[in-house]
């Protein structure tokens, strides 16, 4: 667990301090709000799938301000949502009637918690879900469209969860015994570059047999790259949906300052190796990924077999996906890794 020093290197990094009157700002509708459109998904590149169909029909009316936000700032991450929702949602079902009790997940972060609430109403009772945001506006926004009693919120930072915290707050007493599923979209990178310490803070928490899902932007040892893939974003992408001034704006404020604390892909495999028996790859836009990982084998293959094939056009995936991170010799994943619909096995990398 992390200790005092850690907590308070937290609690003085941007989220909290140079970052959170834009946030304050963005979940109250007075900012950043896309200017251009409003962001809605390309279910051709699902194969217009209805499992994803139905999971964005039930999130879209839960949206608060910053959803608008987040879906028009990320490329393709609406299509993701769409693909990495539906596949959630199955995959915590099956773990409802596994265990004969709800499942759980908790969204780290994630602004209004929205997926953590489709799946609340989606789950009828069979899964119970918790997001965190240190954003009153979000809090605002969740309890706004909440769209089900399956569906809690903790307003604060999510190093403010500890033992003490799970053990003393009643609202909190469905998730007393971890979670199924955990969701860290984008959260780390607002507190620190230390992967290790922030993973060693929520893994009690994950469940025998269950995920950890992170949607991270990684930094590149080539910074050419990483610029030319920004350029790509904020070029041919976010367009769409923010006008140049809007776009200009959010780049001078925020982004310039996020570079400090992430990371690449190498020191995230190696911070996940130190918990996971397993860890894999499943989406890459520009310099943003998602990655799975899990100790339970059957688990991993389990969810990534219930993902549709990565959403987006070739040009903005910059891995051959799945990209396998981390992997045992004894019993390896890569050669049986599947999507969703696929006829035979995926082709997939190891990371070297």
């Amino acid at each position: 667990m992390a200790n005092a020093s850690t907590i308070d290197g937290w609690r003085q990094a941007p989220r909290l301090t140079s970052f959170s009157a834009f946030f304050d700002r963005t979940a109250g509708g007075l900012d950043g709000m896309p200017d251009v459109a409003v962001p809605r998904p390309d279910l051709s590149m699902l194969d217009f799938d209805v499992e994803c169909a139905v999971f964005f029909d039930t999130q879209k009316a839960l949206w608060g301000a910053f959803d608008s936000h987040y879906f028009a700032s990320i490329p393709f991450r609406l299509e993701e949502e769409c693909r990495l929702g539906a596949a959630t949602l199955s995959f915590a079902l099956n773990r409802w009637m596994s265990k004969s009790s709800p499942a759980t997940l908790y969204t780290l972060g994630a602004g209004t918690g929205c997926l953590a609430r489709t799946l609340g109403v989606l789950g009828g009772g069979r899964i119970k879900t918790l997001c965190c945001s240190p954003t009153a506006a979000n809090q605002t926004a969740f309890n706004r469209r909440r769209g089900s009693e399956h569906a809690h919120f903790f307003l604060g930072p999510f190093f403010e969860l500890d033992d003490a915290r799970y053990a003393s707050d009643d609202a909190l007493e469905p998730f007393s015994e971890g979670f199924d599923i955990l969701l860290e979209d984008t959260t780390f990178q607002m507190y620190g570059s230390d992967r290790v310490q922030q993973l060693d803070f929520i893994m009690p928490r994950i469940r025998d047999g269950g995920l950890l899902i992170q949607v991270q932007k990684l930094s590149h040892p080539d910074r050419d790259l990483y610029d030319a893939r920004e350029r790509q974003k904020d070029d041919l992408f976010k367009p769409r949906y923010f006008s140049r001034a809007n776009i200009s704006g959010k780049k001078s404020e925020i982004l310039d300052t996020m570079v400090d604390f992430q990371v690449d892909l190498e020191a995230t495999t190696n911070a996940l190796r130190s918990f996971f028996r397993y860890s894999v790859a499943t989406w890459n836009s520009g310099n943003f990924y998602t990655i799975v990982s899990s100790n339970s084998r059957s688990s991993i293959l389990a969810f990534t077999s219930l993902l549709k094939r990565p959403a987006l056009p070739p040009a903005y995936c910059y891995a051959e996906l799945p990209l396998v991170l981390v992997d045992t010799s004894s019993d390896p994943i890569g050669a049986v890794l599947h999507w969703r619909g696929d006829v035979g096995h995926a082709s997939h990398r190891t990371a070297a």
